[in-house]
């Protein structure tokens, strides 16, 4: 089963997919190296011209893992817990946003209107600066007066979403669609 972004379990499974193709493009660069010397008993031929290029899409997927490599995705207990407390909310799960100065991995977030709650297990991560990075995110993308708070605290985080889920039994249909924009948003800013 193939996880996409925002769902519980997305970091893993998008480690195993950049692993598998980092191996499978630097096994392909070895091989036209490898074949190229062994056709024209020369390493000066065209096979080795390919295969000097082809390591850019290699490194490059390489970068990709090393950079996702220190996140790890929520527990599953814990994100059937949160579904359980935010059934009528929007939820995303395993996001890591990046600014220039930082990563901050964020194991899940809550929507409901103009609230954004989320939680963080992250030892090193600074709840204010994310909250404040992602508000400006969002200003930048015509979605102003959102507040964002960022919990590393579960059972606050836990308490937050059971007071937000009792909000939302009020929610209209355009609500539910600003909340996906955001969603949808927050997808595009993180790895």
């Amino acid at each position: 089963m193939k996880a996409t972004k925002g769902e519980a379990g997305y970091i893993q499974a998008r480690k195993k997919q950049l692993i598998l193709k980092a191996v499978l493009e630097f096994g392909i660069v070895i091989a036209l190296l490898i074949l190229g010397i062994w056709q024209t008993h020369t390493r000066l031929n065209l096979l080795t011209v390919v295969a000097v290029l082809g390591c850019l899409p290699a490194a490059k997927a390489l970068v990709e893992v090393i950079t996702i490599s220190p996140y790890h995705s929520i527990a599953e207990e814990r994100a059937k817990e949160i579904q359980k407390h935010a059934e009528d909310l929007t939820v995303a799960f395993d996001l890591v946003f990046t600014s220039k100065d930082k990563f901050m991995p964020v194991d899940s977030i809550i929507i409901l209107d103009n609230t954004i709650c989320g939680y963080s297990s992250g030892k090193k991560i600074d709840p204010v600066y994310t909250g404040k990075h992602l508000r400006q995110m969002l200003e930048q993308n015509q979605y102003t007066k959102v507040s964002v708070k960022i919990f590393t605290d579960y059972t606050a985080f836990l308490a937050r979403a059971e007071s937000m889920q009792h909000m939302a039994e009020t929610t209209d249909l355009t609500q539910r669609k600003k909340e996906e924009g955001i969603r949808h948003l927050l997808f595009q800013i993180s790895l």
